[in-house]
Parts: structure tokens; sequence; C-alpha cells
């Protein structure tokens, strides 16, 4: 059916996107459409498709600055629980959007969406276990009884077996990891030892705390997992994020399992879906508070931002920062500190942008102003 539209598409002489002809074949495909009717078809889409298209010399991004811009002072600065995830705190509204199109490489609270593969994601006993491999667990979680012995000079723990069980923790993992962090320790089945390295009260407290603190199970940067059934399926919500060490595990499935630090899928997935990543944790931060603004403004931003192969942020640190223009840059921020560089250098400007026209009274480069008018003399 694609080759059929495909070939329907050329005649027409119409310059679609690839997404757009899958679109079209399947509507074909659903309303089991005739040749005649698929000419039909095209025509009108590429009607449509012509009058979506932008005019030559609008000006785009003040249009999509706008557009973000302006709903952006109509959100709510509280931060609200996570669509139905009680127990996890989100950042959401106007701190949110700030932190996406400042590029922050610390994000406020960084957490991930898991969802498993078909095999797995009704088997509530596998998720669990994957759960707590996730999740941050210590001895503290485990522990029955724990007391510190001043007479003896030493720290007793007993683990219990049964919280062990329910956490789904391998017995001899947690006891490799007491001995690999303890030098002097004695085990006797579920009864832990600890000595300290001095004799002294000081001493023995800290090696309390510190046994206590033990992280016996958990991928790094990742603290709290909650479990949740959606939709017929269990999915792991956390607190913290590592999607490189997530997406290695055993039945996670690669494609639905996201995070919201865009600088991590960068990392890990490329720039490309890092700029589906801006794009879709800008719309769903505006989604989420009522606003509906037209994807094509944040795929715009989406786009400047990943345009040169990393993610950069919009403010003087990144794009606007970086403009080719001396005098743009100078009169966004840091004047002096621009123009006395550019002095030094001895850069030229050479005037093709709109804010240097402004700033020396000419005509901009936009709208009317895109063209020049030749005349030929008789």
């Amino acid at each position: 059916m694609i080759e059929k539209v495909t070939k329907v598409v050329k005649k027409k002489r119409a310059k679609f996107t690839e997404s757009l002809i899958h679109e079209i074949a399947q509507a074909a495909q659903r309303h089991d459409l005739d040749d005649d009717e698929l000419d039909e078809l095209v025509k009108r889409v590429k009607k449509a498709y012509e009058r979506a298209k932008i005019e030559a010399g609008e000006a785009v991004g003040t249009v999509a600055a706008q557009s973000v811009g302006e709903p952006g002072t109509q959100m709510t600065m509280r931060t609200f629980h996570y669509a139905g995830v009680a127990e996890l705190n989100v950042t959401l509204g106007l701190p949110r959007l700030i932190e996406i199109v400042d590029a922050r490489k610390k994000i406020s609270t960084p957490t991930m969406a898991i969802f498993f593969e078909d095999e797995y994601r009704n088997d509530e006993e596998f998720v669990r276990t994957i759960a707590n491999q996730i999740g941050k667990s210590t001895m503290n979680d485990i522990l029955q009884d724990f007391h510190i012995n001043y007479a003896e000079n030493n720290v007793v723990a007993e683990l219990n077996m049964e919280k062990i069980a329910d956490k789904r923790l391998n017995f001899d993992d947690i006891i490799n990891r007491v001995e690999k962090a303890f030098k002097k320790v004695q085990i006797d089945n579920n009864l832990l030892s600890f000595e300290p390295a001095k004799s002294s009260i000081r001493e023995l407290r800290l090696l309390a705390d510190k046994v206590r603190d033990l992280q016996i199970s958990g991928v790094k940067n990742i603290g709290r997992v909650v479990i949740r059934k959606e939709e017929e399926e269990w999915v792991i919500h956390t607190e913290g994020s590592n999607l490189g060490a997530v997406l290695k595990m055993e039945g996670v499935d690669k494609v639905r399992t996201t995070t919201n630090d865009i600088h991590e899928v960068e990392k890990v997935l490329g720039v490309e879906a890092a700029r589906n990543a801006i794009i879709h944790e800008a719309q769903r931060t505006m989604d989420e508070q009522g606003l509906t603004v037209d994807v094509r403004h944040i795929m715009l931003v989406a786009d400047m931002m990943t345009a040169d192969g990393s993610v950069k942020s919009i403010g003087r640190h990144g794009i606007s920062g970086e403009k080719a223009s001396v005098l743009a840059r100078a009169s966004f921020e840091e004047t002096g500190k621009h123009l006395l560089r550019a002095s030094i250098r001895g850069e030229i400007d050479h005037l093709t942008g709109i804010i240097e026209n402004i700033i020396i009274g000419q005509p901009i480069p936009l709208g009317t102003g895109s063209v020049g008018v030749v005349m030929k003399q008789k």
C-alpha cells in the first residue's frame, strides 16, 4: 500500500514526509479506497499541507517565543504530584519548563518510567524482583535486631530472613557485600558481629551508622521505586534516574522506558533522542497545566537547542551567547564583555539578522524587508 501511495504522491508532485505517507496509507487501507479516491485524498492532503506551511519571511522565532512564553506566565507555581503517583514528587509547571529550556545538567527531580516486554509485563513476581534490584536498599531495611555492645566493644546485627525474602534479595549477595565493606566481621548464619578498628566509643558509634547505611542492593543514582499497575501491565516509577544501567536489565522494554533527564537521554541514546525528549517533556508540562501550544513552536525550540549535535541551553551560555553577530550578543546580556572582546579580536558584524539592524535603524530582513527590489535601467 505504501508503494502505491508513494507513486500517487510523486505523480501529484507533493513533497510529503515519510510519516505523512504512512498515515495516508493507513487511512486508505482502513477505508478501502480505490485509485480515484486515493487520488482525491492525496490532492486534498497536498492542499492542506501547502496551506499549513509557513510564509517565507515569517518571524518564526519570535512567534515561537511568544507562543511558549505567554502560556508560561499562566502556569501555577505549585509542584503537583505526578499523574497518580502520590509517593513520588516531580517538578511541574513553570519551574520544569525553565529547567528544560535551560538544559540543566542536574534537574531537581529526575524520575524514570520503566516498562517491560510482553512476556514479563503481567508477571508481578518478576517485576517486583527487578524493582528491588533497581531500588536502593540498606542494611537498616532488613535488620531484625541491632545493638551496640559497649562492654565487648562490638556491634551486633541480626538479619531478618523474612524481610530479605519479601524484598526478593539474595542472602549470599548481602553477605558478600558486608564482607567487602568491613574487614573485621564475624558471621554466624544471620548474626553478624562487627568490630571497630580502634577501641573507642566514637569509633563504635561511627561503625554502627556505617553498618546501618550499607547499601545492599540498587542501581547508582536511583532511590525509591514505586510499582503500579497501569492499563493491564506493571510499571516501575523511580526517584532518580540511570537510563544506561536500567536498559541493560533483562526484560526491560528498551523502546518505552523513559527518563525525564534530557542530558541522560543524550548520553545514552544520542542527540536525536534528546531532541524528541525536549519536545515530549515540554509538551507534557504544558498539557498538565491544561495549556495547548502548537507542537511546531516547541519543535523549533528543540531544533535550535540540538542543531549542532549537543544539547544547548537557550540563554547566554548557549544559543544567545553564541550568535554570529556581535551586536545581537551585546544586546542580550553582558554588553560590555561582548563589545570589548569583539574590539580586541577585530570582529566584523555583517548585519544579517534582526536585532543588529534594529540597533542601527535599518529595515529588518523580515516580511517585506526580506525582499530586495531591483530595477532594470532602459
